[in-house]
């Protein structure tokens, strides 16, 4: 090796190794946006000398932005965090745990597998003042606490999963300039959203785009679909049921959200393309028609992440902004329901400084150096929200942290075979007019195949 590449390799890997010499993205104590109280609390817990394994889902850019996060942590702390990730992260976190060499702390996104986890006796459970935490600072905190609780060995339900970073998917976006010009408002109600419907039409318009082509996983968007209509209709407690199949997927509350979906994305007038487009047209391209002139669609229903497919130099908020996905006027009692998805924390080797770390995340300081960076949504109603990297992300805080009702992805939550499999290929024969309960009653045999 070249005698100066080897010293440049040996001082990065001496800088990387050394706690106090991370380059902090933010100063301490010069950024209003940030709560630098907290920093000043965290330095006094000493965590020189301990090491902590951190395995988490984020690599490439998404690492950058953890590893930011992280290095306030030792900065204070004078913790060693080692940060890993894998490709294939669900398999590798499973193997670890029952080979005996875990890391410290655990990020998951998959409550499913947490639970499994949690059940062979693999996490360390958190105490009762982190649940009543989370069930008092986040926005629907108490859905938050029930999805990082489940059963342990012992079947006794505890809190494992401390929530750190969700996605929201509850969304609807649209061209401001489009509404303007033709005089439509943001709908408040389900039933609101169906008369512009209905009125687009009338004005010889189409009112949505909708592309459910991704591939080997093609008809996941409209799975999507399924799950905010099943929260705008039935009761959170009849979602969970139906995830965990304690209600059948052809029971007549799922198959009428099947049918409420279908009318739309099966109805020539309301979709871009007619029906026939809906399963052929891959969803990175189906918001395309929002921006053509004249517009093609007005209306594209999709999660916060389907900006990064708006052509080049879109500015949010400008050129396309969104609102969120109604609730029903009819149904008052269900409040305002929220789907998304996002990354919890658990525990899978005890330590001091993986104590520490929960204690830390309940930092708003925590939540404030990623989301100043864009790609993290909080639902910690103590983070200073002028923190977000933009008034599009402050916006998607607002709704998530207003939320009387968070739901993980409900397909996420069923087993492969069913949430990543009946329901997408149910989904292509929904809109190729098959009809609700014959769709329904197909996956149900799918999952009675469980065994």
């Amino acid at each position: 090796m070249n005698k100066n590449l080897w010293l440049g390799s040996a001082l990065i890997a001496l800088a990387l190794a050394s706690p106090a010499a991370a380059e902090l993205k933010f100063k301490p104590g010069e950024d209003a946006r940030f709560t630098w109280s907290n920093f000043e609390d965290l330095k006094k817990v000493d965590l020189k000398g301990e090491t902590l394994s951190i395995f988490g889902p984020w690599r490439g850019e998404d690492e950058a932005l953890v590893r930011s996060v992280l290095d306030y942590f030792t900065e204070a702390t004078g913790v060693t965090i080692n940060y890993s990730s894998s490709e294939n992260y669900e398999q590798q976190i499973v193997i670890d745990t029952q080979a005996g060499s875990p890391p410290n702390i655990a990020i998951l996104p998959q409550p499913g597998l947490l639970q499994d986890l949690a059940s062979k006796g693999l996490l360390t459970p958190l105490d009762d003042a982190t649940a009543t935490f989370v069930k008092d600072n986040y926005g629907a905190g108490q859905s938050w606490v029930e999805l990082g609780t489940y059963a342990d060995k012992d079947g006794t339900s505890k809190f494992f999963a401390f929530p750190y970073k969700a996605d929201l998917k509850s969304l609807v976006w649209y061209v401001p300039d489009n509404f303007d010009e033709a005089g439509y408002e943001i709908p408040k109600t389900w039933e609101e959203l169906q008369a512009l419907t209905d009125q687009i039409v009338a004005d010889g318009g189409v009112p949505w785009c909708i592309g459910l082509g991704s591939g080997g996983a093609t008809g996941w968007p409209a799975t999507d679909w399924v799950e905010d209509i099943m929260l705008r209709t039935q009761p959170p407690e009849t979602y969970d049921k139906w995830t965990r199949n304690e209600i059948p997927f052809d029971d007549p509350a799922v198959v009428e959200a099947l049918q409420i979906f279908a009318d739309i994305a099966t109805n020539d007038d309301y979709v871009d393309g007619g029906k026939a487009a809906v399963a052929a047209t891959d969803f990175r391209d189906s918001p395309k028609g929002l921006f053509a002139v004249p517009p093609k669609c007005y209306m594209h229903r999709q999660a916060s992440f389907i900006s990064s497919f708006f052509p080049e130099g879109t500015t949010l908020g400008e050129d396309a902004d969104f609102f969120y996905l109604p609730p029903m006027a009819s149904k008052p009692e269900l409040g305002s329901p929220v789907l998304g998805a996002g990354t919890l924390v658990a525990i899978t080797k005890d330590s001091k400084g993986a104590r520490a770390f929960i204690e830390f995340l309940k930092m708003p300081l925590s939540h404030e150096i990623w989301m100043a960076q864009s790609g993290l949504l909080s639902p910690l109603k103590t983070v200073n929200t002028e923190a977000y990297a933009n008034d599009a992300l402050k916006k998607q805080g607002d709704i998530l942290v207003n939320a009387s009702t968070f739901r993980f992805d409900g397909s996420d939550l069923m087993p492969g075979k069913i949430g990543a499999g009946a329901f997408w290929t149910g989904m292509i024969d929904l809109v190729g007019g098959k009809p609700a309960a014959e769709v329904a009653a197909d996956i149900q045999k799918g999952w009675d195949a469980i065994k």
